[in-house]
């Protein structure tokens, strides 16, 4: 069993009025003992006496409060990588950035998600952030409710996060040996394209590498400010998220075999294969149209392709897998057998198109394919025009 001991590590650098916040939130907070290490790491930096003076002011009532004020700049990935190297000093650790605001609840939580995935080789690191925004879409983005109070995700969490020392060993090992994952096109787009002092880019490419996942709350037990910063430019309120407030409660997590809500790094749902009576082998889910690539027999998208459609959804429920769970008729998502091309095809003809799915789709549904088909066209020529 983890220690009910977990310390806390604050990662902070040249944002004082965040540091004085998110410690703020921590004083509030409900422990189990007085005996919890706070652990306060300060980059090396310019105009940092004001970040120094705020945490060498604070009170920590709760155990010991340790300040590391670092003799170099280590840039955030190495800072990051440092902080969570005290996992192995500690057996597991609570790593928060400066632009955070906790919940009450997030210690309860954190130590009850790190006992629950002890031994729990699927889960590589545990999340006090909910994600609610598709970062790769720019869209709303909510986990499918099963009755528990974790969803499985394999993007780890930069907003709120603990490991246990076999979580961190197990990255460790991994990164340690030098990783290239600018070619990897497993890994989101989106994320290969982050700057290299990016410890979390390789985080997820290790999730994704080894098949592994983050534990994630439903509701979250920390929020995110986005302060101004080295790595933003301009605050925003973006990425906030409801916190979960109230009295201690108890949680009740699922196993990764039991949970319906289990999503990969672009978003989507793994549950969905099953639930559509395809191997997990034979499917790619696309609902958000973000993956460049389709290494299966079938493909369920938003995407206009000129494959065979086996079925339609529509997208009126919330969140947008639930269409599929729901079978929720429609013409805004296609299950597309990629083994079956469309024939003779050009760009100013969508006879074939209609004639060949008319059987499939019902005249509104096919309406609008035809459509979307035409609106995907105009938006290619309309970036060729501007030379994108």
């Amino acid at each position: 069993m983890i220690s009910k001991n977990v310390p806390i590590v604050v990662v902070a650098y040249n944002r004082p009025k965040s540091l004085q916040r998110l410690l703020q939130s921590l004083s509030k907070a409900n422990y189990p003992s007085t005996n919890i290490d706070l652990i306060i790491s300060i980059d090396k930096g310019p105009n940092n006496e004001d970040v120094l003076k705020i945490a060498e002011n604070f009170s920590w009532n709760f155990g010991e409060k340790k300040i590391a004020y670092q003799q170099e700049n280590l840039g955030l990935r190495k800072h990051i990588i440092k902080c969570g190297d005290l996992s192995l000093t500690y057996g597991a650790v609570i790593v928060l950035e400066d632009d955070l605001l906790v919940s009450p609840n997030f210690y309860n939580y954190t130590v009850s998600a790190l006992d629950f995935s002890e031994n729990k080789s699927y889960i590589a690191g545990v999340s006090l952030y909910n994600h609610q925004f598709n970062v790769h879409k720019g869209e709303h983005f909510s986990a499918i409710d099963d009755g528990y109070d974790n969803w499985y995700f394999q993007f780890a969490s930069s907003w709120g996060q603990a490991w246990s020392a076999t979580h961190w060993m197990g990255f460790k090992d991994w990164y340690n040996k030098g990783q290239d994952i600018n070619s990897n096109d497993k890994v989101p787009k989106y994320v290969r394209s982050w700057s290299e002092k990016s410890w979390l880019k390789y985080n997820i490419a290790y999730l994704i590498t080894k098949n592994l996942y983050f534990l994630y709350p439903k509701i979250s037990l920390s929020t995110n400010f986005s302060d101004a910063g080295t790595h933003v430019g301009v605050g925003s309120t973006l990425y906030q998220v409801p916190l979960q407030e109230g009295v201690k409660k108890k949680y009740f997590f699922s196993e990764l075999n039991d949970s319906k809500s289990v999503y990969d790094s672009f978003f989507e749902n793994k549950y969905i294969m099953s639930f559509l009576n395809k191997d997990k082998e034979d499917i790619t889910v696309d609902l958000y149209g973000y993956k460049e690539v389709y290494p299966t027999k079938y493909l369920l998208s938003r995407k206009i392709l000129n494959y065979k459609i086996e079925k339609s959804f529509g997208k009126s429920l919330k969140p947008i897998d639930s269409n599929i769970l729901h079978n929720i008729n429609g013409s805004d998502f296609f299950l597309y057998d990629l083994s079956i091309e469309q024939k003779n095809k050009n760009n100013l003809n969508f006879k074939s198109d209609f004639l060949y799915n008319i059987k499939r789709v019902n005249y509104n549904d096919a309406l609008h394919y035809i459509k979307l088909e035409t609106f995907r066209k105009f938006s290619v020529l309309f970036k060729r025009i501007l030379g994108k």
